[in-house]
């Protein structure tokens, strides 16, 4: 039996071991550690490259806090069909930020890498990593899952054995708004709104194409129509895969172009090659690529600070193709641009009008079959015209627009539909030859000079295909049949 004065020794010694035990978990509170063992759990990576061709290994550069991960890849079409899996667990590390990633990227080594064999399909792939978790040691033991994901694009190993028509994806555009490690080419999503002037492809990536592309390819693929694929880039860096092709299709949101880009594409149009644009925004700023494509740069409305500039090299100035600085307006390429465009639902711009299309020439070959008729209204269900839109500057003819060809556009447009757009004033005032105030278009036309090139002039075409809009329908499946033969 002990003594009180033993009992009462014991008692403060619990007492002081509390007090001592609640002073280090407060202590650990107040520096921001967890009960739990470790940070929250994250995975994240990246493809070694945006474009592979059959054959080739791909890498991916992966960092995570967990001690092992897995990793799934499937390609995205008609459906998701996966078609590799990591046979085991894959050791993690996790590897440090570097504070410029947004613009140099990580330069994490590659973690695992995946043989592309030559009968998968060409097309956009995306990669599924999961880290699980099981909790901590002491508390919060619920299991989760951390999940990260890339991508890469597989182009054709022997461009054209499957298609004459190619679809190239918007990966610039896809890099452009990636914000990633702080900064993106914008300074509305950026740390600090700041506004940088590069981005790296070597971080993870925040891929824009269930947005864009996804939704033309699955009304493509289950109609019957099979594309070979390639990203931005690979028009600047592998131009020679152009000569397999009668059609190259751009979808969605295709922003941002390089010279060596337009060089190629308009020499394939010269040539004879056809161009379908069923998108708008289109080439409308230049880019220069860097670190042998592993990077973009582009100074935007800053290009007064961009070292070509300073250097009187104007044809490489990054800045809106339409900059009178350069001479070179997307126009002369597509037909139209964003200068004559804007905005359409979007922006506070045209917010409760119909974003439809309002028919011109319904004799045309692009409507055969669609029984649109003079000043139909095109595409308002599903709301195609929109939210960025390319037009031209336009003169009226008893009733009907055609093109002046003053800003580009050649002389041969011609304006099959068009929907007023808008520009909003803080978005383009940077520009000292804008025209405040003016009301531009979402044009629709086409022209030929070799090839025959066709615009939509709107980033959401493709909307009326997943609404299955019959007319919407059939001019997408008239332009591809008669441009691919």
């Amino acid at each position: 039996m002990k003594s009180p004065a033993a009992e009462a020794a014991r008692a403060q010694s619990r007492r002081e071991f509390i007090r001592s035990s609640s002073t280090l978990i407060a202590l650990g509170t107040a520096l921001g550690l967890k009960a739990q063992d470790g940070p929250a759990s994250f995975i994240e990576g990246y493809a070694g490259k945006v474009s592979y061709a059959q054959g080739e290994e791909a890498t991916l550069h992966i960092s995570t806090s967990a001690p092992s991960y897995t990793v799934e890849v499937s390609r995205i079409g008609a459906k998701e069909e996966i078609v590799w899996k990591s046979p085991k667990p894959i050791a993690g590390k996790e590897y440090p930020i570097p504070e410029l990633a947004s613009a140099q990227g990580c330069g994490w080594p590659a973690a695992t890498t995946v043989k592309i064999p030559m009968e998968w399909r060409s097309g956009y792939y995306k990669v599924t990593l999961r880290a699980d978790d099981r909790g901590g040691k002491f508390v919060h033991r619920s299991a989760v899952s951390a999940i990260g994901s890339c991508f890469f694009v597989v182009r054709p190993a022997v461009p054209g054995a499957k298609s004459n028509i190619l679809l190239q994806l918007s990966t610039n555009t896809y890099n452009a708004y990636n914000n990633w490690g702080g900064t993106s080419l914008y300074a509305y999503n950026g740390r600090g709104g700041v506004q940088g002037t590069r981005v790296s492809f070597e971080r993870p990536p925040a891929s824009q194409f269930s947005r864009w592309e996804q939704g033309f390819v699955q009304w493509a693929e289950r109609n019957g129509y099979e594309f070979e694929y390639a990203a931005n880039s690979d028009l600047e860096f592998h131009p020679e895969i152009l000569k397999a092709y009668k059609l190259v299709l751009s979808v969605g949101h295709d922003e941002y172009w390089s010279a060596p880009m337009r060089d190629h594409l308009e020499a394939f149009i010269g040539a004879g090659g056809n161009v379908a644009f069923f998108s708008g925004n289109t080439c409308c700023w230049q880019v220069r690529s860097e670190a042998q494509g592993q990077a973009l740069t582009c100074f935007k409305q800053n290009y007064f600070v961009d070292p070509m500039f300073k250097a009187r090299e104007m044809a490489t100035l990054s800045t809106a193709w339409s900059h009178y600085l350069l001479k070179r307006p997307e126009n002369s390429l597509t037909g139209v641009g964003f200068l004559w465009g804007g905005y359409r639902k979007s922006h506070g711009q045209f917010m409760t009008e119909p974003a439809a299309y309002k028919i011109h020439r319904p004799q045309h070959w692009v409507f055969a079959g669609t029984e649109l008729t003079q000043d139909a209204a095109l595409g308002a269900k599903d709301s195609i015209v929109g939210y960025e839109c390319d037009g031209c500057e336009l003169i009226w003819d008893n009733g009907l627009p055609r093109s002046t060809g003053s800003d580009g556009t050649p002389k041969n447009f011609e304006v099959l539909a068009t929907c007023p757009a808008r520009w909003e004033a803080g978005d383009c005032e940077w520009y000292e030859k804008w025209e405040k105030g003016r009301v531009g278009n979402s044009v629709m036309g086409l022209y030929t000079r070799g090839g025959t090139v066709f615009t939509t002039g709107s980033t959401d075409w493709a909307h009326g295909l997943q609404g299955n809009d019959p007319a919407v329908m059939r001019i997408t499946r008239n332009v591809i049949d008669c441009l691919s033969k």
